[in-house]
């Protein structure tokens, strides 16, 4: 490999200036201050704002990561849905713990989320299955996630197969909820909150929660 991406990686540098993150502007919640980061980044109409790094333990003990979507949080965690028969869910299967990136490039930010994970009910799975698009709950019945296939024909083929067996009636249970489809949600144990300032100087605050379920911020260095 020759030399010059080596020279464009060294020639990319950029100052971070777009705010700053005090002790006094900290909420004594961090799912508060994670909702006001949150709806600053919609505000600013940052595509896919709900985007998020998903790492996990990978079988081979190997971290793994991937770009997913999160689809709710409350006070109680971040909630994902996917194929648990893919890599992620039998990595969460066997390792039920998981971290979380948020990037908000645009306005210099970070939110880094650490803890345990639980599967959602069934009845939690379906409200949200149920809320998809008709081809976005047809194609989780047409691919075999994480597994080798053919060709992208092969997949096209399933898709028309799983449409001729569900219909689009209109009706959000036209097609059903797969048994291997589901949501996991990502109990916080710690969330650290990152804003760039200039000179790598950055602001870090990571929040962790006690036993009694309290939560305690402390700075931490660049």
């Amino acid at each position: 490999m020759s030399n010059s991406i080596n020279q464009k990686i060294s020639e990319l540098r950029q100052e971070y200036r777009k705010g700053s993150l005090l002790r006094e502007n900290l909420d004594p919640n961090p799912f508060a201050l994670f909702e006001q980061w949150f709806d600053e980044a919609v505000n600013a109409a940052i595509p896919d704002a709900n985007a998020m790094t998903l790492a996990t333990v990978g079988l081979d003990g190997v971290p793994n990561a991937r770009t997913v979507l999160m689809k709710e949080f409350t006070d109680h965690g971040v909630t994902l849905f996917t194929n648990r028969h893919s890599n992620k869910g039998k990595e969460l299967a066997a390792a039920p713990v998981a971290g979380l990136l948020f990037h908000w490039k645009e306005l210099e930010r970070q939110v880094h989320v650490r803890g345990k994970v639980a599967q959602t009910s069934h009845e939690e799975s379906q409200a949200y299955f149920f809320s998809r698009p008709y081809d976005a709950r047809i194609g989780a019945w047409a691919s075999l996630q994480s597994e080798e296939i053919p060709e992208r024909e092969w997949l096209s083929e399933r898709v028309r197969e799983f449409e001729a067996k569900y219909p689009d009636n209109g009706k959000p249970d036209c097609v059903p909820l797969p048994e291997h489809w589901g949501g996991y949600r990502v109990i916080p144990q710690s969330i650290e909150f990152w804003q760039g300032q200039p000179g790598r100087k950055h602001d870090r605050f990571l929040y962790t929660c006690a036993e009694d379920g309290e939560w305690e911020a402390k700075r931490l260095s660049p």
